[in-house]
């Protein structure tokens, strides 16, 4: 089992910039793919951003040039870090673990809410 932890989430203005967080109770290392999602009011889910074990980043096209990834082996800790943030940038972002020991559907944090509006 895998418990995975969201913060940083909150209210910004559109241009502004957020830096969330994604603690893992497990190694990293330990686990293939971690990646962020988020889901809007009356919207499917969708990737924002995966990276692997060894570092390997994705990003939605949306998001390319904006956010960036990032993992900190030492800290268990997976980052998300959003500059130029646009108001369809709201949403709530969930964090993913995805290994092959673990569930098909993965394990998944509850989540945090980013707001941009002015």
């Amino acid at each position: 089992q895998v418990q995975l932890v969201e913060s940083g989430g909150g209210l910004v203005q559109p241009g502004g910039s957020l830096r969330l967080s994604c603690a893992a109770s497990v190694s990293i290392n330990n686990i293939n793919v971690m990646g962020w999602y988020r889901q809007a009011p009356g919207k499917e889910r969708e990737v924002v951003a995966t990276i692997t074990r060894r570092g390997t980043t994705g990003y939605a096209e949306s998001v390319k040039g904006r956010f960036t990834i990032s993992r900190d082996s030492a800290k268990d800790t997976v980052y998300l870090q959003m500059n130029s943030l646009k108001p369809e940038d709201t949403a709530v972002y969930r964090c993913k673990a995805d290994a092959t020991w673990g569930p098909p559907s993965g394990f998944w944090g509850q989540g945090t809410q980013v707001i941009v509006s002015s």
